[in-house]
């Protein structure tokens, strides 16, 4: 079990290189081993390319013979963009596959077909990590909803601005390119109104290199101006908005070519919920929630959080603006606890990351 929780910790690194590149598809790397000796090494590279199995078998070429394939998620068994990697594992003549964890993709019946046809399959090594690497794609894969991190910067005393509204900024420039490094990962970026009006945010991951992602903007009433950044490039911006958004705006917002999802009012706010189902309609599989104070707790409130990511930066405001509005909490025993807690130093910043 010790060489094989080494091997498939090499497969998941070679999974990572795929961040970012690879959605809606999931991060896979597969390293075969024969004799002690790594013969072939691959990782999905991008959506509707070879898939990673296929890269390691190439690689291998007839030392897949008799060797031993880890790999992070369960070979698929099924004709898509490429043909069913588990045909092709055993074809090479692999013996045994190592498998981190199971495709909860319908149908998938991967570790099936390889058993039927003589292969050893182990399942469930280092599991845990496979699926946290994956998260975004195991959620949407299941129930068709966006796997959503809620992302705060916040001073020492937690705040986002200080009494004035002034924010920028508050986080470390380290802080800053890794946050444009996340824009790059996800398939949309998620503001509010007031985030809009006030900060007029391009939104775009101008510091890190990779997909500019959707823009999407809570907007009850479809406020925000025609002359706004976001408007510059309407072509990958969302607006989420009501019945009670004024038809002319609406129409001169779609005529500009931004796309207008109109949900039902919950308290004359946008119904977060709606909302997600129909993003996971559209192929949304993860967004980063960057907007203020209102719309994070609407988002807690609302359940929709998978995810948050709070960056706290060495600085006293004072009296500032609270990261995170009313959440109806009078009592600190029922406070929101995060789980599976990591923390790290980013530049002069600490990241706290975990799970609602």
């Amino acid at each position: 079990m010790e060489d094989h929780d080494h091997y498939m910790n090499l497969a998941l690194q070679l999974a990572e290189k795929g961040r970012g590149t690879v959605s809606p598809n999931p991060m896979v790397g597969c390293v075969i081993v024969k004799d002690g000796k790594i013969v072939g090494t691959g990782y999905h590279r991008k959506a509707g390319g070879p898939h990673a199995e296929a890269f390691a078998l190439r690689r291998a070429g007839n030392k897949a013979r008799g060797a031993v394939m880890y790999v992070t998620l369960e070979p698929c068994s099924h004709f898509g963009r490429t043909p069913p990697c588990t045909k092709a594992i055993i074809s090479a003549g692999i013996r045994e596959a190592v498998v981190a964890v199971r495709d909860p993709s319908p149908g998938m019946r991967g570790i099936e077909d390889l058993k039927r046809a003589g292969v050893k399959a182990v399942v469930g090594v280092m599991e845990d990590e496979a699926r946290r690497k994956n998260e975004v794609f195991m959620k949407y894969t299941k129930v068709k909803l966006p796997f959503v991190t809620l992302k705060l910067a916040v001073t020492l005393d937690g705040s986002i601005a200080a009494s004035t509204g002034s924010s920028r900024y508050i986080t470390s420039k380290g802080s800053q390119k890794m946050v444009h490094g996340l824009r790059t990962e996800v398939d949309a970026v998620m503001v509010g109104k007031n985030t809009v009006l006030k900060d007029n945010p391009r939104l775009t991951p101008r510091l890190a290199r990779g997909k500019d992602p959707l823009k999407i903007v809570v907007d009850s009433r479809a406020e925000i101006p025609l002359s706004c950044n976001l408007m510059k490039n309407p072509q990958k911006l969302i607006i989420a908005t009501t019945g009670k958004a004024k038809k002319e705006k609406v129409g001169a917002l779609e005529r500009r070519g931004a796309t207008i999802i109109t949900c039902p009012s919950l308290g004359g706010k946008v119904d977060l919920n709606y909302l997600m189902k129909e993003l996971g309609k559209r192929d949304v599989t993860g967004i980063l929630l960057e907007g203020g104070a209102e719309l994070a707790a609407a988002a807690l409130r609302a359940g929709i959080v998978d995810k948050m990511m709070v960056f706290i930066a060495p600085k006293i405001a004072g009296k500032g603006i609270q990261a995170v509005g009313d959440l109806g909490i009078r009592d600190m025993g029922k406070a929101l606890a995060l789980k599976d807690i990591k923390i790290k130093r980013v530049a002069d910043d600490v990241l706290v990351e975990g799970y609602p």
